[in-house]
């Protein structure tokens, strides 16, 4: 396992992380047997970042779960968890991050963690006809009783050492606006080989639902950590979904209950399968393999159903990147715009 400074931080985070989210869904729907042996063996693997959220499971069971792994190994990994605003906590921004960081810290069982991030997408405006946990204006981080406000009340408490933001469907301009506060240290985002504008212009002739912008050149401007979600773009960039195959069992999340996206997304992921190239690396290994490459990039948050995931995943760190001829083809595949697919709109997934 190679590792990475997390920005500015004095954190050294593995290149892959641990994640904890529904769409993999393993911390939590798998059995505590296998939830105990995903850990015990990302640790044996230099994972040493995880990464989750009272919102994975929606009754932050994946942090209960984490929790009870933590305590029974007696380890102390890098651990980031989040706060979800909900249009009822408008009017208590920053009593609501207080809230629920001290609910996630017992669900943790830990007296601190080391990031802690707004999970709402930042927008120049507030949009309040999102389901569930809204995005939020930047006058909602930065305004008075905040965002902000809220995550330096806990930072000052000693319950979190660094201040995040989850970047998924957020406008580059408010989290350009947010960083230039310098006091967000970490972003989430997604960044993958369906949709590559958080680190370039789009490419000329490809659609994508939402353009980050360079998101992740801006962040690495201002000091902050890049951790990237999603890296197989919901499990759609693996073999197994490109070839017709179902997904695992343990498998949730927006995907699940949006099949028409899911299907959309595969179709994009086929135009990648030539990247799967026996005894080099399978479409997965590809798809970690190109994110790695970029330098601002602290780390790879996977998602995983089972341990062969994380081993497939763990495997990818200091293998470099791909090659210059498998690049020049993705390129191509980039101004195809996959050769079949169509723009539309993924707001609820």
């Amino acid at each position: 396992m190679q590792y990475r400074p997390l920005g500015t931080t004095e954190m050294m985070v593995s290149e892959i992380g641990f994640g904890t989210g529904d769409n993999a869904g393993l911390i939590i729907r798998g059995t505590p047997e296998d939830q105990l042996a995903s850990v015990v063996r990302a640790l044996e693997l230099g994972v040493n970042y995880f990464d989750t959220s009272p919102d994975y499971g929606r009754t932050g069971i994946a942090e209960t779960n984490l929790g009870k792994i933590f305590k029974e190994l007696g380890v102390r990994p890098f651990v980031t968890t989040k706060v979800e605003i909900m249009p009822e906590d408008l009017d208590d921004i920053a009593g609501k991050v207080v809230r629920s960081v001290d609910e996630s810290l017992k669900r943790l069982q830990l007296e601190w963690v080391d990031v802690v991030q707004i999970h709402n997408p930042p927008r120049l405006e507030r949009h309040l006809d999102v389901p569930g946990w809204i995005h939020l204006s930047v006058d909602d981080y930065l305004g008075p009783n905040g965002g902000l406000e809220g995550l330096e009340r806990v930072r000052q408490a000693g319950k979190v050492r660094y201040l995040g933001m989850a970047c998924e469907h957020a406008d580059a301009r408010a989290v350009h606006a947010l960083l230039e506060t310098y006091e967000f240290k970490v972003i989430n985002m997604w960044y993958d080989l369906l949709n590559p504008t958080g680190a370039i212009p789009k490419p000329h002739g490809m659609n994508v639902h939402y353009d980050y912008g360079e998101m992740i050149e801006d962040a690495a401007y201002h000091g902050a950590g890049v951790a990237i979600m999603r890296p197989l773009a919901g499990g759609t960039l693996t073999d197994v979904a490109t070839s017709g195959g179902a997904r695992h069992p343990l498998a949730g999340g927006g995907l699940s209950r949006h099949a028409d996206v899911y299907a959309q997304m595969v179709e994009q992921g086929k135009s990648m399968r030539f990247l799967s190239q026996p005894g080099e690396h399978n479409l997965s290994q590809a798809a970690i393999r190109f994110i790695l490459s970029n330098d601002s990039v602290s780390t790879v948050i996977g998602g995983y159903s089972e341990v062969a995931h994380l081993e497939e995943a763990a495997g990818c760190s200091g293998e470099g990147p791909l090659s210059e001829e498998n690049m020049a083809r993705v390129e191509m595949v980039w101004r195809s715009n996959f050769g079949r697919w169509e723009s539309g709109t993924w707001d609820e997934v």
